[in-house]
């Protein structure tokens, strides 16, 4: 029993133990704010609101609804990238990986990845889809135009490359897979769907946070079977969020040079992740176009390196095959280091459209 929990919860475990170690070396414990935890209670109620819709069955019928017709990772990533646009990262992915893992495909492990990486470029498309772009457009007062063009280079780049390879990937059905038919529980699931609505304004800071309380509220009344979701991962981010805020305070004062930006960003964002990447550097450069780019270019890769990748990894915990939550871990942190790299890339090609000097180019990669 223990030994199924560490392998389970191995995440959070670390974490609690790198919050404790840190704070040892700092003589002090973190503080959270009430802003700290406002990303986690939301995320709690989106979780609680997609377990709802999941116990409706309402998510086995939209992928029997997916799986009809050709091209199905194509479609994925277009329904992805545009739903990540509109209702950020963490309620993308919160929506797509259980409807992914519910497919009667045997690419399952493959397309929740694509989805998983597609969700990062088409949240970095908009101001609010990630909170480093949020962070970024706030503090630097960006035009909301000038944002999107600066960063859609990157988001249709990546979307290109992402559509490329999901013409490569055979989505065949997979024989042994019995899926019960159940009827959809349509007042429940319209219920639902109402509460998801109400969560998603309040992500987009359109109702005020404390709204999305009315989600608890209806399953503690009419449907505590929603309740049954993953605790670990909450707590994951709760000490995850101490142990960013600890290194944030520990090597803040270390960094004495803005040169190098994207990749200074881009890298500590695999070991730091890159929301406290985006709060540690932003004080040290008025170059908010690399670091916009850094940070979601480095979202790619650890699975630290954004929170978005532990949400992926999580659902995967709860709606995949659990005996291969470890090969999908290292399938999961090999195609983001690829998406990583060819973001990179993309950069460099873009380089002269982002800051309108080539020769800057030079001074970036040789400066010393």
């Amino acid at each position: 029993m223990l030994q199924d929990f560490i392998v389970r919860e191995w995440l959070l475990l670390a974490s609690l133990v790198g919050v404790v170690a840190t704070s040892f070396y700092r003589g002090a414990f973190p503080l959270y704010t009430p802003k700290d935890v406002e990303p986690i209670f939301l995320l709690f109620a989106l979780f609680v609101v997609v377990k709802g819709i999941e116990n409706s069955n309402l998510l086995l019928k939209t992928a029997t609804v997916l799986e009809r017709g050709a091209l199905l990772p194509a479609k994925l990533v277009i329904i992805t990238f545009l739903l990540s646009m509109v209702v950020t990262i963490d309620v993308s992915l919160v929506t797509m990986l259980p409807i992914v893992l519910s497919l009667n495909v045997r690419q399952r492990e493959n397309l929740a990845i694509l989805v998983a990486l597609t969700a990062h470029v088409g949240a970095a498309l908009t101001p609010f889809g990630t909170p480093q772009n949020l962070f970024i457009y706030s503090f630097y007062d960006v035009d909301t135009l000038r944002f999107i063009e600066t960063i859609a280079p990157f988001s249709i780049g990546m979307l290109l490359f992402f559509l490329v390879v999901s013409f490569f990937m055979k989505a065949t059905k997979e024989t042994s897979f019995r899926r019960k038919k159940r009827p959809v529980e349509k007042p429940m699931a319209l219920s639902y769907l109402v509460l998801l609505g109400i969560v998603v304004l309040c992500v987009l800071r359109l109702l005020p946070v404390g709204t999305a309380v009315l989600a608890l509220v209806f399953v503690l009344f009419f449907d505590r079977r929603s309740l049954k979701v993953d605790y670990g991962l909450l707590l994951t981010f709760l000490a995850f969020l101490g142990l960013t805020a600890n290194i944030k305070e520990m090597i803040g004062g270390m960094i004495h040079h803005p040169g190098h930006i994207f990749i200074l960003s881009a890298s500590m964002s695999q070991f730091i992740s890159n929301v406290p990447t985006t709060l540690l550097l932003n004080r040290f450069t008025g170059e908010w176009e690399a670091l916009l780019w850094g940070t979601n270019v480095g979202g790619f890769g650890s699975l630290v390196a954004a929170l978005a990748n532990l949400i992926t990894y999580k659902l995967y915990v709860a709606y995949g095959d659990r005996q291969r939550v470890g090969i999908f871990a290292k399938k999961f942190v090999v195609a983001g280091y690829v998406a990583f790299f060819v973001g990179f890339l993309i950069h460099f090609v873009c380089y002269d459209y982002l800051y309108g000097d080539f020769e800057r180019l030079i001074v970036f990669l040789f400066q010393t």
